[in-house]
């Protein structure tokens, strides 16, 4: 098992030359939550396009002696009530081998400090299985609350 502090976490905006590594942890990310294979083309297109289109969202990456350990994606919404956006965190991915040694907690506070300091964000959001007890106990203890709202889709 590999060993990382936070101190030794670095956390950064990913860059294209990140798709590689962020599109296996999303391939990753749906094979291991939801048992789903996903199509590395089309990973691939779509990670390639938000690191291309800064309106789409922008990825952050966590590393740890110069290897890729973590990532999220940030993604807007639009809060007319509040004239501000939310920041959605999704794709949220570490490295099996990395877990419980603080990069979510690194990759959080990067984002939080980020978002406080825009002037135009009111708030972060995230969407979280409603088994998924750990990454709610990790999300309440870094200040997250759960809301009133439940989410309903219809996909195409």
């Amino acid at each position: 098992m590999t060993s990382a502090s936070t101190e030794n976490i670095r956390v950064r905006r990913a860059l294209q030359i990140d798709a590689e590594h962020i599109s296996d942890f999303n391939i990753a990310m749906a094979l291991e939550t939801e048992g789903k294979p996903l199509d590395s083309e089309t990973v691939g297109g779509g990670v390639r396009a938000v690191l291309s289109r800064n309106d789409l969202g922008f990825y952050v990456v966590a590393e740890h002696r110069d290897e890729t350990v973590g990532q999220l994606l940030i993604t807007y919404e639009w809060s007319d009530w509040r004239n501000a956006f939310f920041w959605w965190i999704q794709s949220v991915y570490v490295a099996p081998e990395y877990r419980h040694q603080g990069v979510y907690k690194a990759l959080h506070e990067y984002v939080s400090k980020a978002a406080g300091s825009q002037g135009d964000v009111c708030g972060i959001r995230l969407y979280v299985d409603k088994d998924n007890k750990i990454a709610q106990g990790v999300y309440a203890r870094l200040g997250m609350s759960e809301t009133n709202y439940d989410m309903y889709e219809i996909e195409f």
